[in-house]
């Protein structure tokens, strides 16, 4: 599975080299010095566990990148949900106070991932986090789930061991049985380290136990119901919370949303061909351009795309860090720069270099989705991501992942020779997963949006439809147009909904299409 990331400002502001230097440097403009300040509500919670939602915290002033008051603090929760008397973990929490000063309640963001920082992304851009108009009504509040960045977090690999688990070019043919006994070995050896360096935390971060700390954070900070908007992966916590918690749901909105009822093997497979459909509307939009590597049509385009990935996989190209630039790599760059349409030019570029036999530019793109600049990993998505779907999905059978692998091979040929290994990491993973794949109808919440974009590649438009199908109160906001996710991308149909729904409890009559614009 490709991950459903949202870390795109993030990945801008890097790779002009500007996010360390303006934390370093600028302090923003403050309005007031209020830290969070709301009574704890511990009214409903679990038995057992109200201690935990009661806690005093104790915040720290910070800093974000945009203007406004930023307050942080570390939470604590119980490691296992069914052993109040169990260890405690700790949950990583920032806060960017309402502009107004007069905040409705907080709102809760997550980006995505899984193993995306909430955190990140409310400090370096609480306005893309959130748009700009709920800045000034809502305290917006950014999180890094169990496991993930500065909570108690899931530790695997040194950077010089995660280059070569993620980069080291097998050297077995494809497809053969040594191939797969180098891939189980390098698979083995990361799932070990995750065990050895985690501290017992592996069984435990599961989306439900994510879930339940969701509702833990909405109790400490005093909100009697939670709002939320969460985006790709997000959509799936904020789902499953609304099916443990439906009496708690406030205003919730799920952006990119993902389909609780499939298989692993199928989510795959229905995001490569989410992926296919991007990059066939990349290449139409390239060969109509000056600046295109390849020739037209789209089916001349797609074959020399399809050459040039042979090609490297046969042999190579070294960039100038010494990483090889192999297929792998190079369906993972395109497919990193397809989940946004503002890339494409940027993609087209890194196809050049490498038709010139320079890998660095679709380095840079590798790079982006896996946050790694100048060598180190700025977070432990990798491995965060690894460690949930272990354990939230269960292991599909022989002839569902035959089925999967036959769509890719239909839907998605540009990507389906290097889409799947021969080896699962999941198999060597030291614990069974406790997931399941159900629907989810969140009997009893209140009314629910779910926000779908006809040609998102990670999180395919029919996984929000049928999101909103499923859940009881569920709305569909449809934004006809490309990319990953729909909220804050331009489109003031979409947009002006979301915003009416937060700040006025607008709720829409039924279902909306918002055309491209």
């Amino acid at each position: 599975m490709i991950r459903g990331a949202w870390r795109r400002a993030a990945a801008a502001l890097l790779a002009a080299g500007t996010i360390a230097a303006v934390l370093v440097a600028c302090t923003p403009k403050v309005n007031t010095d209020a830290a969070p300040s709301r009574a704890p509500v511990t009214k409903g919670a679990p038995v057992g566990f109200e201690e935990y939602y009661g806690q005093k915290v104790a915040w720290e002033k910070c800093r974000g990148l945009d203007e406004g008051d930023y307050f942080c603090a570390s939470i604590t929760a119980p490691r296992d949900w069914t052993d109040p008397k169990g260890e405690d973990i700790e949950l990583s929490v920032i806060v960017r106070i309402a502009s107004s000063g007069d905040a409705k309640g907080s709102l809760f963001v997550n980006p995505g991932g899984p193993g995306a920082s909430g955190v990140d992304l409310v400090q370096q851009s609480a306005g893309f986090a959130v748009g700009t108009d709920l800045l000034d009504s809502y305290d917006v509040v950014g999180f890094d789930p169990r496991g993930v960045g500065r909570s108690t977090a899931v530790r695997c690999f040194d950077a010089a061991a995660m280059d070569d688990y993620l980069f080291d070019t097998p050297a077995a043919p494809r497809g053969s049985a040594e191939r797969a006994k180098e891939q189980r070995s390098s698979a083995e050896a990361f799932a070990r380290a995750c065990e050895t360096n985690s501290g017992g935390l592996l069984p435990f971060v599961t989306t439900q136990n994510a879930a339940r700390d969701l509702d833990l954070l909405r109790g400490v900070l005093g909100d009697e119901k939670l709002s939320y908007l969460g985006y790709s992966y997000g959509s799936f916590l904020g789902a499953t919370y609304a099916e443990l918690f439906p009496q708690n749901v406030g205003r919730v909105v799920l952006d990119g949303g993902l389909d609780p009822s499939i298989p692993s093997a199928v989510v795959g497979a229905r995001q490569a061909a989410g992926f296919q459909s991007a990059l066939d509307a990349f290449l139409t939009s390239c060969v109509g351009g000056p600046d295109c590597p390849f020739d037209g049509p789209l089916a001349t385009a797609q074959q020399q795309l399809s050459d040039a990935l042979a090609a490297v996989d046969a042999s190579p190209l070294k960039a100038t860090d010494g990483r090889m630039l192999g297929a792998d790599a190079l369906s993972l760059g395109i497919i990193s720069a397809l989940y946004s349409e503002s890339n494409w030019s940027r993609l087209s570029s890194a196809l050049t270099s490498v038709l010139e036999g320079d890998a660095d530019d679709m380095f840079e793109l590798v790079d982006q989705y896996y946050n790694r600049y100048d060598g180190m990993y700025l977070d432990n998505s990798t491995e965060a991501f690894s460690a949930y779907n272990c354990m939230d999905y269960p292991a599909d059978p022989a002839d569902v992942v035959e089925a999967a692998n036959k769509d890719v091979a239909e839907k998605a040929p540009t990507f389906a020779p290097y889409w799947s290994s021969d080896v699962n990491l999941c198999d060597a993973w030291p614990y069974p997963p406790t997931g399941t794949r159900n629907e989810i109808h969140a009997d009893g919440a209140a009314p629910i949006l779910v926000i779908g974009t006809t040609n998102d590649p990670a999180t395919p438009y029919e996984w929000s439809a049928a999101l909103a199908e499923q859940l009881n109160s569920g709305i569909l906001l449809t934004r006809v147009g490309e990319g990953h996710t729909g909220f804050n991308k331009g489109n003031a149909c979409i947009d002006d909904t979301v915003v009416a729904y937060f700040d006025d409890g607008t709720v829409p009559e039924g279902d909306v299409r918002c055309e491209a614009g």
